[in-house]
């Protein structure tokens, strides 16, 4: 069942232990959904600069691509990643960060996705990820 309601992706993102570690939270407008990472201590990477940890970007990222799937779709299962490649281009300030994701083709089985993370502007991001997902065909997951 596709997720219509704010409510239901705020259980999507809670029922991922990550997701609730790093406090990330989402905004939905139809089924484009917006990521927010706010800005805590704990993800800071490197303190010299500051910066945030480069995991911490990649998993919001993933996360983000998974969701986003996830809400796209109806999946009744988390896809799962095949692979991902994660580009940084510029640190992570700290400061609160989102993301967007596209779903550029979806198949039967595999779903390509990108996406992006931003903080001040989102024509300047800091990250741009894409991935490759296995994911539950709609007959085997009650969809039509």
């Amino acid at each position: 069942m596709p997720i219509t309601a704010e409510k239901d992706l705020s259980a999507l993102l809670h029922a991922i232990p990550y997701a609730r570690t790093i406090g990330m939270r989402a905004e939905l407008a139809g089924d484009e959904m917006t990521a927010i990472l706010p800005f805590q201590d704990l993800l800071i990477g490197n303190p010299l600069l500051p910066a945030l940890h480069g995991g911490v970007v990649g998993a919001f990222l993933e996360i983000t691509a998974v969701c986003q799937l996830y809400i796209a779709q109806g999946q009744e299962r988390f896809p799962k990643a095949i692979d991902i490649t994660i580009d940084y281009l510029h640190s992570g300030r700290p400061r609160d960060t989102y993301a967007r994701a596209i779903i550029v083709k979806s198949g039967r089985r595999i779903a390509n996705v990108t996406a992006e993370a931003w903080q001040e502007s989102r024509d300047k991001p800091i990250a741009a990820f894409r991935g490759h997902f296995l994911v539950t065909p709609r007959e085997e997951n009650g969809g039509t």
